[in-house]
């Protein structure tokens, strides 16, 4: 029978008894149009249409569904954030749902759309098992080359943190926040693949029709070795990123210690040339009240009109003793 490539506006993909459904920017009339065909369940479709699901697997009778979070960068941004892939897995179908900008995924969504039954088979395989990992793989890969590379920024931090001269606060609180939202990402990520390794890859791993062949149970072990391999991938990029958050967080100590010298320094010079000045001042003050001082322009200089100038001495002399007495005991003058 012949099943065309758009079934009322939505792009499909068919490899002997495997459809692959793929919807970009999905939309509730297209959701509707899957509900039809697919035994997918209404509260699914809400799911679908929103962005902001934390990742989860549902599981049916006859189908799994299933969200994942992954990296992205748009044109605007430098900095990763994450994009929702809705996934309903069934028998003999698998469809992917996204916001449209997940390149690797319709990258290979179109590569599959290709008249060659050789690329088709293997990108799709013969079950949607095979399929699943498939899609999940190139998303991984993808995942691992923005995290190197975000991760690869930690050695250009690195120079300038114990540079004076730089000031690079927001840099490393960029760098900490990109690191945060991959980690956000991996982690619920490789929580879901091994369930998904664990409990679900058997249930998809044999091609509908009848009994399973032997080569049906040869599938559904190298599917295992493969899905364990995207977990291992996983693993090694959740490792990475943890090692980086916390040589991230060493780099934001380091430069706020760094910071504080510096600023004691400054402050420390000031202090000094402040108190160089506090001679001159008092000095100055003295001679700018209205009380008889000798040198004065005053010519009387009998003991009794100087009283005011003994009393004023005596009384800062007071106030003297009392602060080093004072700043002593709170320890601010002992060594």
């Amino acid at each position: 029978m012949h099943i065309p490539h758009h079934i009322q506006g939505l792009e499909t993909i068919r490899n002997e008894n495997l459809e692959w459904v793929h919807v970009e920017k999905p939309t509730r009339e297209k959701m509707y149009i899957i509900a039809k065909r697919f035994p997918i369940h209404e509260l699914n479709i809400e799911d679908c249409l929103s962005k902001n699901n934390l990742p989860k697997i549902d599981r049916y009778d006859d189908h799994i569904f299933i969200i994942l979070h992954f990296p992205t960068i748009h044109k605007d941004k430098t900095s990763p954030s994450f994009s929702q892939l809705s996934l309903f897995v069934g028998k003999n179908y698998l469809i992917t749902i996204h916001q449209g900008d997940l390149k690797p995924l319709s990258e290979l969504f179109q590569s599959c759309k290709l008249d060659d039954t050789k690329n088709k088979r293997e990108i799709m395989g013969r079950t949607s098992g095979y399929l699943l990992h498939s899609i999940v793989d190139v998303l991984v890969d993808d995942l691992l080359h923005i995290s190197m590379k975000v991760i690869g920024n930690l050695d250009d931090v690195e120079d300038d943190v114990f540079d004076e001269k730089i000031a690079n606060a927001k840099e490393v609180s960029t760098l900490r926040r990109e690191i945060t939202t991959l980690r956000r990402i991996v982690v619920p990520l490789k929580r879901i693949m091994s369930e998904l390794t664990s409990r679900d890859v058997k249930r998809f791993s044999k091609s509908d029709g009848g009994e399973a062949e032997e080569e049906d149970y040869d599938e559904e072990e190298d599917l295992i070795s493969y899905f364990d391999d995207v977990n291992d991938h996983v693993s090694k990029v959740l490792d990475a990123l943890d090692e980086s958050k916390e040589t991230i967080e060493i780099y934001k100590d380091t430069d706020f210690m760094l910071s504080s010298e510096k600023t004691n320094k400054i402050l420390s010079f000031l202090t000094i040339l402040f108190t160089l000045s506090i001679p001159i001042t008092v000095l100055g003050t003295f001679y700018g009240m209205n009380i008889y001082i000798p040198g004065s322009v005053n010519t009387d200089n009998s003991i009794y009109n100087h009283l005011s100038l003994f009393l004023i001495i005596l009384v800062s002399i007071a106030l003297t003793i009392v602060m080093i007495w004072y700043f002593r005991k709170l320890g601010w003058l002992t060594k």
